[in-house]
């Protein structure tokens, strides 16, 4: 298949990426930079720099009529993968998720479906859930997101489901727990910016970008009081993007999915294995809760299972914080070569 997949350099991006040539896909990025990374682009998937908001530009490269597309073939699906995602901001910026999020998507549907496009697989969340009223939650739970993040979900879910009946437009919603890790690999250098995520912020205080780590509430109804979330492998998820994209292509049905490794793990056993397997000491210390962080999340991906043949199998604690310190280890030797021989991780900052 002839694919386009925006946000292609970002952190998900990339591995959907990675994941999609390393099946035999042809592919094209198409990105802004604003939060992807150039050392994550591959030369054989040719690169548009161009905005989502760029009408012009984005029909016109989703038509394969820019300059430097010349001789391309019409792309078979678009994989979207760009939007603002930080939770705890949203409920604070919503005006940013609502111009991003849900504006930017029909932008994105109209250039689609402009260029003859059937093919659609959007990048979704958990968070359409809200707090769950059972667990593991399947797609039957009701969808009633507690925070603004996952009410643009919610609505371009929506929307969606209307330009399928209006347009014929086949789409794959998937709905992510927590991604984490980084390619097995190594083959995805660059590091996420400025990231909100509770697994890359442990790896900026383990080299010394943040002083320590805030837990956000250790009073809930959990384990050990700390929030507990499912945490996905993003290799896991790239692997379902391409799957998602071939049974929609093939079966000429839609589909709303959870992606999951049915596991909850909690903030302090993540930080203790960070500790352990970084072999740094970790600072953190306890905050106040965030507004609208439910006290657990656990996914049943069972449908993905059913539907897709797929399963989270590199989804485990160690494999998800292993493949992490090493993507971190990896940056600070690639790009900060004296410190990292010297040691002097805390004189590590941002490229």
């Amino acid at each position: 298949m002839n694919l386009f997949v925006i946000g292609g350099a970002g952190y998900i991006g990339s591995h959907v990426v990675r994941e999609l040539l390393d099946r035999g896909h042809a592919v094209t990025v198409y990105d802004n930079l604003s939060s992807g990374a150039r050392e994550n682009l591959f030369p054989e998937a040719p690169f548009i720099h161009g905005d989502i908001f760029d009408r012009k530009r984005l029909a016109e490269a989703l038509a394969g009529a820019l300059p430097e597309q010349e001789g391309a073939s019409g792309f078979d699906g678009v994989i979207h993968l760009a939007a603002a995602k930080a939770a705890g901001e949203s409920m604070i910026r919503p005006e940013k998720y609502s111009y991003h999020n849900i504006n930017g998507t029909i932008i994105i549907l109209n250039a689609a479906v402009g260029a003859g496009i059937q093919n659609f697989v959007f990048s979704s969340s958990a968070a359409v859930y809200g707090e769950p009223r059972y667990l593991p939650i399947d797609e039957e739970h009701p969808v009633q997101p507690e925070n603004y993040y996952g009410y643009t979900k919610a609505v371009i879910e929506n929307t969606l489901a209307w330009y399928e009946k209006l347009r014929g437009l086949r789409f794959a919603s998937l709905r992510y727990f927590n991604a984490a890790g980084y390619d097995p690999q190594g083959r995805i250098p660059g590091l996420e910016r400025q990231p909100a995520n509770l697994i890359p912020v442990i790896m900026e205080a383990a080299i010394g970008i943040r002083k320590e780590v805030c837990i956000f509430g250790d009073d809930y109804n959990t384990p050990d009081g700390t929030c507990v979330r499912d945490y996905v492998h993003v290799s896991d998820l790239a692997a379902a993007h391409a799957a998602a994209l071939g049974y929609i292509s093939a079966e000429k049905k839609s589909a709303v999915l959870n992606l999951g490794s049915g596991r909850g793990l909690s903030v302090k056993e993540i930080i203790e294995a960070a500790r352990r397997i970084s072999g740094k000491p970790i600072l953190s210390r306890i905050a106040g809760r965030r507004p609208g962080d439910p006290a657990s999340l656990t996914a049943s991906s069972r449908r993905a299972q059913e539907v897709l043949g797929w399963r989270a199998g590199q989804s485990d604690l160690d494999t998800l914080i292993r493949t992490t310190w090493e993507a971190y280890s990896l940056s600070l030797r690639l790009f900060h070569p004296l410190r990292a021989a010297s040691g002097c991780f805390r004189c590590f900052s941002r490229r």
